[in-house]
């Protein structure tokens, strides 16, 4: 049986009273007239105020592009992030607010995604000193991704010195020059921060993800849990279609993939592939790349590998065409990496 894809930029599930309305709310803080800041997104605020409109992914992001815009304020992005988590979305917040560790509730980050965090997808990986959490976009957010990628970090943070009642050492890498906001970045995440990376990832060491939480009701918890799966359920997705594609060219990284191949796994043509992620503003290629780039990395940086063992292990026929390979995914050679996950 066919696993139903999941949704897409232009699928209607978001509620705009949830984490719209959150953004909604700074710009209207500020003086933002309702109407310019909905401007394009096919809203009106009495939508939002309804609690029954549903909006895409596209025009959440026409939303977040106009406040951008409109509040112009090198803070907006970490004090939409302050905002963010846990969140007043309903019993899936209720289930974060007594996650009873850091483990609990990045794994129901990770579960919840399409109600928590609908735009970019959180990714967990660990070794035995530390925990690595990093994002992949899920439904093609373009030139808003910066802004969402500072949101995400920051309500990461917020949640867990929430949560844990300290704040927790945190270290980032970002995949994006230095900006001139900076002093943003140290209020909001702090001064162990390393710019021009090959991924952006926040790090911690593992001793802190299975402390115990001082505020969590299990019982509480576990019924807004089975609520929030029930509401998953009804849903008929956890992710989005880009996500679904990330998840099977990385278990499938060691066999030959093209886009016939991929096509037929998800019981598409090619063609039909290929317009799909066209919609998303991305291509096979670069989705393929970004998989490999990801492996490549967690092999070299975690594993210790050599440069003849990650071109094996990506089946690669020689080092040459894997070394210029990956120098094309990170602008890097191997040679030139800085550590990323410390």
């Amino acid at each position: 049986m066919t696993m139903p894809l999941g949704y897409e930029c232009d699928t209607r599930f978001i509620a705009a009273h949830h984490q719209p309305a959150v953004l909604i709310d700074l710009a209207l803080s500020r003086g933002i007239d309702s109407h310019q800041l909905l401007r394009g997104s096919g809203l009106f605020y009495e939508d939002v105020t309804s609690g029954e409109a549903r909006i895409s992914p596209d025009q959440f992001r026409m939303l977040i592009s106009n406040a951008q815009r409109l509040l112009a304020a090198d803070d907006s992005s970490f004090l939409f992030g302050q905002r963010l988590l846990p969140g007043h979305y309903g019993e899936v917040s209720h289930a974060l607010t007594h996650s009873a560790s850091l483990q609990q509730a990045l794994e129901q980050l990770r579960q919840f995604r399409a109600l928590l965090c609908p735009l970019l997808t959180p990714r967990m990986l660990h070794d035995e000193k530390q925990l690595h959490l990093f994002w992949t976009d899920s439904c093609g957010t373009g030139e808003q991704q910066r802004f969402i990628t500072e949101a995400c970090l920051t309500a990461v943070v917020a949640l867990t010195r929430r949560l844990s009642g300290t704040r927790l050492p945190w270290r980032f890498h970002l995949a994006y020059a230095q900006p001139r906001h900076i002093e943003q970045y140290w209020v909001h995440l702090g001064e162990e921060l390393a710019f021009d990376s090959q991924m952006t990832v926040m790090s911690l060491p593992m001793e802190y993800l299975h402390q115990p939480w001082p505020n969590a009701s299990a019982t509480a918890g576990r019924v807004a849990l089975q609520a929030s799966q029930a509401q998953l359920e009804k849903l008929g997705w956890s992710g989005s279609f880009i996500d679904q594609l990330y998840d099977h060219l990385h278990a499938n990284i060691r066999s030959p993939l093209n886009l016939e191949r991929v096509a037929q796994a998800f019981d598409m043509s090619p063609a039909s592939l290929k317009r799909k992620l066209h919609k998303h503003g991305t291509g096979f290629q670069e989705q393929l790349d970004l998989a490999r780039k990801h492996v490549a990395l967690y092999l070299y940086q975690m594993k210790g590998y050599s440069n003849e063992e990650v071109a094996n292990y990506l089946c690669f026929n020689d080092t040459t065409n894997f070394r210029r390979s990956f120098k094309r995914w990170t602008g890097l050679a191997p040679s030139g990496l800085r550590q990323l996950f410390d």
